[in-house]
């Protein structure tokens, strides 16, 4: 007799109620994680992600070792492994969190859950940060939400297992074993000891600066909390990360910035609960009234926005840093989508992937819904087109980030940091500066009223006020509420 625990986003042995459930059974048990080829392949995936998550599993591996245990990793799709484990063992239970994924795991679930079912084997499927499957609208959401944020959390302790060694047809192959082995330097190192000192850190001196440099690129990068990968990837779960903010000695003195906090929190799982009641938003509008809005896709502008070669200076900075670091904050997210959606015209399907596989901390529930309430096809949040040089000028007023990571504006002076193409030949003459730096690729006063015209004029679209409607009575509670999500920036 075999249980199994099924790893995916829950990387983590504390707060864990598949483990728990697993050691409550007579049987032993195995966990196990999942490379699947058609996932490694998927359009949203990377290799950063790929890392991340078997770093993650080697860290709790260091810790089973002491009980004996450890993490199989296969690499085959899931079916596969499942229909070679039920013909080795007799399997009775298969415990994990469910997983609010795209389309395609959820259609692998369906697939995996009508074996087990042929083969008697039970799947305990548990809501994983709060997010309930099945509702058909959400009211008293926030209410259940809460509940279990504050619920005592699950304190999980191993036992020795007493199992024969599972064997392993499907391994990672030494290439690919190799390249999950390296890890760039400048990623946010995986695993729970990690996700844990960020947290202990937030809330000892870098949270005192949470509100005031939320939307600064670069004193962000220290202020905020910087556990979203950990939380993206299951090495916290929320309510860790909600119950020790909450609670910490230091809350009282920076209540304004621990809230702030906590409040997004909050927000990360109401977009989670937005894609598990619709998870077409990786692929559809949101607002289905936005499907028939033309875009021009010029390939040019889709490339030098893709390489940070726009010419606008913190549009760059912003996507080499991503490039580089796999993380900025929410405001910079934002810009990056309005410029190519809004300023150069391209449908948000074009560059949704291309974001997914930069982010460190892409989750699909919050990248698909941000990425489109920024791209205006919600039809009910209000429309913000981001002037990346009136950003530029309020959150990086001197310069700092953009010369960062713009080696080519490193000696620009700080009159010009922010427009570089108002400097004349003379000028760059003059202070010896060289001409290794683009114009920018449009207009961006002339990109700006096009766009605005054309996403307020399609509200009037029919179908456009009927989806409105609909997301409304889906997606929202209460009056108050509907505001507070209407304002979310």
């Amino acid at each position: 007799m075999l249980n199994i625990v099924w790893l995916k986003r829950d990387l983590r042995l504390q707060d864990h109620v598949p483990f728990f459930e697993a050691e409550q059974s007579d049987a032993g048990y195995i966990p196990i994680y999942i490379f699947e080829p058609s996932a490694l392949n998927y359009p949203d995936s990377s290799l950063r992600h790929q890392q991340f998550i078997f770093q993650s599993i080697l860290e709790m591996n260091d810790s089973l070792r002491e009980y004996q245990r450890e993490v199989v990793v296969f690499h085959e799709e899931a079916i596969k492994v499942f229909s070679l484990l039920a013909k080795e063992y007799t399997i009775e239970n298969v415990y994990s969190y469910q997983e609010s994924g795209i389309r395609t795991t959820w259609e692998r679930d369906k697939t995996v859950a009508r074996f087990f079912k042929k083969n008697h084997i039970q799947w305990n499927e548990f809501q994983r940060d709060g997010v309930i499957r099945g509702i058909k609208n959400r009211d008293n959401w926030d209410k259940k939400w809460y509940a279990h944020v504050h619920k005592k959390m699950t304190r999980n302790q191993y036992s020795k297992a007493d199992l024969p060694v599972i064997t392993n047809p499907y391994p990672l192959s030494d290439s690919l074993r190799k390249d999950f082995l390296t890890y760039h330097e400048s990623f946010q190192k995986p695993g729970e000891r990690y996700a844990w000192k960020y947290l202990y850190s937030f809330c000892k001196d870098r949270g005192k600066n949470y509100s005031r440099h939320i939307s600064k690129p670069m004193e962000s990068r220290m202020s905020s909390g910087r556990i979203s990968p950990y939380l993206a990837w299951g090495n916290l779960s929320i309510r860790q990360a909600y119950q020790f903010v909450k609670t910490h000695p230091n809350y009282a003195k920076n209540k304004g910035s621990f809230n702030g906090l906590l409040t997004r929190l909050k927000w990360h799982c109401h977009f989670i609960q937005k894609f598990e009641m619709e998870c077409d938003y990786e692929t559809r509008c949101v607002n289905r009234g936005y499907e028939s809005m033309e875009y021009t896709n010029n390939e040019r502008l889709i490339e030098a926005w893709q390489k940070g070669e726009t010419g606008l200076p913190l549009v760059d900075a912003c996507m080499r840093c991503l490039q580089e670091t796999g993380w900025i904050n929410f405001r910079m997210r934002a810009m990056l989508v309005s410029t190519f959606c809004h300023h150069f015209d391209c449908d948000w399907k074009k560059g949704v992937h291309y974001l997914a596989r930069l982010f460190l901390d892409y989750e699909p529930g919050i990248h698909y819904t941000q990425f489109q309430m920024q791209a205006g096809t919600t039809g009910i949040n209000t429309v913000r087109i981001y002037n990346p040089i009136k950003q530029s000028k309020d959150h990086d007023p001197i310069g700092t980030f953009i010369k960062k990571w713009v080696k080519e504006l490193q000696d620009m002076p700080e009159g010009f940091i922010h427009e570089p193409w108002k400097m004349t030949e003379l000028d760059k003459s003059l202070l010896h500066l060289s001409n290794s730096y683009n114009n920018p690729v449009a207009d961006i006063a002339e990109t700006g009223k096009k766009a605005r015209a054309k996403i307020w004029g399609h509200r009037n679209d029919p179908l456009v006020k009927k989806e409105s409607k609909r997301i409304v009575e889906v997606h929202t509670r209460n009056s108050k509420e509907r505001k507070e999500e209407l304002k979310i920036d």
